[in-house]
């Protein structure tokens, strides 16, 4: 299967096809390793969504977060994260355990790109080690268990209609840089006025 085909079933195909835009999909190439670029965006993240879906197919979709390079690079093909303890409504653990089937949706708001990952996911209760490898340094957290995910196919968007938004941890660096600049400046001018 190619990595297209995970994006590109028969149905969308026909959809493209009715529509006019099969043609400049028809050679569309798509990852399905990690190359240190993709690397490097997914070590950057602070919060992904993940998609998986019931075996009946009902979806369901979940915000995860945590600091930057909590969603690990395990090797060229599979990611890694820490599932910290929440709401304890376990539907994803719940989805994976009859499809293991998922997606994942990482944006880059400040420079408006998104990543788009097909792969299939499991969840890894009984791995102490592996699940402490993957905690990330310091961060409180508890974790009740590792999910890996093994990368299937993988895409970049265009930036077109991304909202460009910043973490409010940058803003308030780059404000509390200009703060101190500007009190060094006023001690300048302070000193020259006197």
């Amino acid at each position: 299967m190619k990595p297209t085909d995970y994006a590109f079933t028969d149905s969308v195909k026909q959809v493209q096809e009715e529509r006019g835009s099969r043609h400049g999909y028809a050679e569309m190439v798509m990852g399905n390793q990690i190359d240190s670029n993709l690397a490097t965006f997914i070590e950057t993240r602070v919060s992904f969504y993940m998609a998986t879906a019931s075996a009946e197919g009902q979806p369901y979709i979940q915000h995860r977060g945590g600091p930057a390079g909590f969603l690990k690079v395990i090797d060229s093909s599979t990611l890694g994260f820490a599932d910290f303890k929440g709401n304890r409504q376990y539907i994803t653990t719940g989805n994976l355990r009859e499809n293991n089937k998922a997606y994942l949706f990482l944006m880059d708001y400040m420079q408006r790109q998104r990543v788009k990952i097909w792969g299939e996911a499991r969840v890894i209760e009984d791995d102490p080690g592996l699940i402490q490898s993957l905690m990330p340094a310091g961060y409180k957290a508890r974790a009740s268990q590792a999910i890996l995910f093994d990368i299937k196919a993988w895409d970049v968007n265009c930036p077109q209609h991304i909202p460009q938004m910043f973490e409010a941890d940058d803003v308030a660096a780059v404000l509390a840089k200009r703060d101190a600049r500007i009190e060094e400046l006023e001690k300048e001018l302070a000193a020259l006025e006197s």
